[in-house]
C-alpha cells in the first residue's frame, strides 16, 4: 500500500491560543506546542495523530484572532518568531507529524501594509488589490451584500470617498484575487512557508475568493427564519460565494503546492455534497486535495439519528468524483463542541464516544479537534471574560476555545489563562490513568486504525437490513475487513449478524470489552468496531 499522509492518517486541530502556555502570559504558544508534541505522536505510548492543523499564527490586531493577517510571512509574537515555527517543523517531523497551517486568503487585516497602501489614496497603486466601489447615487452601499458577522457588508472610507468590501470584520477587507498581481502575492505565500517545511494547507474561506464581477444584489432567502440563525442568512449567496470561475483560482493554487512533493490543501467550503465535491476539480480531481465535509459538524441533539448520519454519507460517497477522497469532521473552532451539541438528555458521554467511532472507521481523513479525545464540553464563561470579538455580532466562539485540560488543575499555564478551563475532571492525566476513559478509547481507536489496511484505505458499504436506529458499515481490504455497529437510539437492541459477516474480534467499544459474538446486543447508545473473518 502507498501511504499518503494527509489520505491515510488522522489531522489534529490545534487552537495555539489554548493549547499550551510556555512562558507564563496565559496564552498558548508554539513553543508550549513543542512541548507537547511527545503527547500527539512519538511513541506508542502517544495518542497517535498524524498531523496538526494550526489555527493561524501569524501576526495580527486579533480582531478576529488570527483571521485578520496583518503579514503573511511572519509569526505573531504572542506566539514566537519564525525561529520558533522552524523548531516546531522540526520536532514535528522528528516524531512523524506533519504541520498544516491556516492559510486566510479571501481577506487580510485592515492593518496589513497592502491595505494601508491600498487606503492611502484612490490612486495608490495597490487600490486594485482590494474590492473599492463608488456609492450608488443616494450614497448607500453598492450592493445588498450581508456580512458574515451581521451588518452590510461594505464600509465607507471618507478619506477616498469610496465603500471597500468586508465579507466579515469591517477590519477584514477582502482581497481582490482577480488582480493578477494579487494572486501571484498569495502564490508566493505558499511557496514561503512550503519552503520552510510547512506540510499543507487548510484554506480559509475558500469559496469566497472571487465574487460576481458585476456584484450584483444577492436575492432573498426564502426561508425567512433562517435569518434567526445569522442575519447573514437572510440572503441566497449567489453572488458573493462559490461563483463559477472560481475553480480557475483554485486549479492554480493547487499547481503552487504540487511544485513541492508530498504537500496538501484543504479548503473550507460549504453546501451541498455537490458543491463540495467541486472543489476536488471534477473528473481530473486537479482542485484541492480535501474540501471540507462538514454535515456532521451541524447536527445538533436528537438530529443526531441513524438515519440522518447514514443518509450523509451515503450522498458525500456517491458526489465524490472518482479518484477522489473523502474526509470527516465532528468538531472545530467554529461550533459547540460534540460533547455539547449532543447532550440535549444528559447522555452526552456516551454520544460522543460513538461519534469517535463514527469519525475514525469511516473511509476517508478524519479531521479531530483539540480537547475532544478527553470529551471535554463547552466552557460557561462569564461575560466579562468572553474574549471573541465576534461575540457583538451574534454567537461568541470563545466556549470551544478553551483551554487544554491537561491536569487535574488544568496545567495549561502557570498564570492565569485567557479564557477560563471548564470541567477539569476531563484531563488528560487522569484519564491516562483510567483504561476506561475517553482518552483511552480514542487512543484504542487511533492506534488500531494505524495498524489496519481495512481502516486506512478499505472500501466503504453500508449494512442493509438492520434494525431501526443502528447503523453499521464494512471496510474491506482484500482479506482484511472490519464491521463498525453504531445504536443511536437510547434503548438497547439485539440482532443477528448475516453468515456472510463472521465475526473474528471485537477491536473497540464504547462500552466495555464484549465478546466476539454473530448475536449482538447492545446497549443504548452502544458501538462496537469488529474484525471480520
Amino acid at each position: 500500500m502507498s501511504y499518503l499522509w494527509w489520505k491515510h492518517g488522522v489531522i489534529y486541530q490545534i487552537y495555539p491560543r489554548s493549547f499550551q502556555d510556555s512562558n507564563g502570559d496565559g496564552i498558548g504558544d508554539l513553543a508550549g506546542i513543542i512541548e507537547r508534541l511527545d503527547y500527539l505522536n512519538g511513541s506508542e505510548h502517544s495518542l497517535g495523530v498524524d498531523a496538526i492543523w494550526l489555527s493561524p499564527t501569524y501576526p495580527s490586531p486579533m480582531a478576529d484572532f488570527g483571521y485578520d493577517v496583518a503579514d503573511y510571512e511572519d509569526v505573531h509574537p504572542g506566539f514566537g518568531t519564525l525561529a520558533t515555527m522552524d523548531r516546531l517543523i522540526e520536532e514535528a517531523h522528528k516524531r512523524g507529524i506533519r504541520v498544516i497551517l491556516d492559510f486566510v486568503p479571501n481577506h487580510t487585516s485592515s492593518e496589513h501594509p497592502w491595505f494601508i497602501e491600498s487606503r492611502s489614496s484612490a490612486e495608490s497603486a495597490k487600490r486594485d488589490w482590494y474590492i473599492w466601489r463608488d456609492p450608488k447615487p443616494e450614497g448607500s452601499p453598492p450592493n445588498n451584500w450581508i456580512a458574515q458577522f451581521g451588518g452590510p457588508a461594505w464600509e465607507w472610507d471618507q478619506r477616498t470617498q469610496q465603500y471597500y468590501l468586508h465579507s466579515f470584520l469591517i477590519e477584514q477587507p477582502d482581497v481582490n484575487w482577480r488582480n493578477p498581481d494579487v494572486e501571484q502575492a498569495m502564490h508566493d505565500v505558499l511557496r514561503f512557508w512550503m519552503r520552510r517545511g510547512i506540510d499543507g494547507f487548510r484554506i480559509d474561506v475558500m469559496d469566497r475568493i472571487v465574487k460576481d464581477p458585476e456584484l450584483r444584489d444577492n436575492p432573498p432567502q426564502p426561508r425567512r427564519e433562517f435569518g434567526k440563525l445569522a442575519q447573514t442568512l437572510l440572503q441566497v449567496h449567489q453572488y458573493d460565494q462559490d461563483w463559477p470561475d472560481i475553480m480557475d483560482y483554485v486549479r492554480r493554487i493547487r499547481a503552487v503546492v504540487d511544485e513541492f512533493p508530498d504537500r496538501m490543501t484543504v479548503g473550507e467550503v460549504f453546501g451541498t455534497p455537490a458543491n463540495i465535491v467541486r472543489y476536488y476539480g471534477g473528473q481530473t480531481v486537479d482542485g484541492l486535495h480535501l474540501a471540507f465535509n462538514f454535515p456532521l459538524v451541524r447536527v445538533w441533539g436528537e438530529r443526531w439519528t441513524a438515519e440522518l448520519v447514514r443518509r450523509r454519507v451515503r450522498e458525500f460517497e456517491a458526489a465524490l468524483p472518482p479518484g477522489a477522497w473523502p474526509n470527516w469532521v465532528v468538531g472545530n473552532h467554529d461550533v459547540d463542541r460534540v460533547a455539547t451539541r449532543m447532550n440535549h438528555d444528559g447522555l452526552a458521554a456516551d454520544r460522543a464516544r460513538l461519534a469517535a467511532l463514527l469519525l475514525l472507521t469511516l473511509r476517508g481523513t478524519p479531521f479531530l479537534y483539540y480537547g475532544d479525545e478527553l470529551g471535554m464540553e463547552n466552557t460557561d464563561i462569564p461575560e466579562e471574560k468572553l474574549q471573541d470579538p465576534a461575540r457583538k455580532y451574534g454567537r461568541g466562539r470563545d466556549p470551544e476555545r478553551t483551554p487544554m485540560q491537561w491536569t487535574p488543575s488544568g496545567g495549561f499555564s502557570r498564570a492565569e489563562p485567557w479564557l477560563p478551563y471548564g470541567d477539569l475532571t476531563r484531563n488528560v492525566e487522569d484519564e491516562r490513568a483510567d483504561s476506561d476513559s475517553m482518552l483511552a478509547f480514542q487512543r484504542k481507536l487511533l492506534w488500531t486504525r494505524r495498524r489496519s489496511d481495512a481502516l486506512l484505505v478499505g472500501a466503504y458499504a453500508d449494512l442493509p437490513d438492520v434494525p431501526d436506529g443502528v447503523y453499521a458499515f464494512t471496510r474491506t481490504r482484500g482479506l482484511d475487513r472490519t464491521l463498525t455497529v453504531l445504536n443511536f437510539d437510547t434503548r438497547p437492541v439485539a440482532f443477528d449478524l448475516p453468515s456472510a459477516l463472521t465475526v473474528a474480534a471485537t477491536l473497540a467499544a464504547t462500552h466495555g470489552n464484549p465478546p466476539p459474538s454473530q448475536r449482538l446486543e447492545l446497549r443504548g447508545l452502544e458501538g462496537r468496531l469488529l474484525q471480520l473473518a
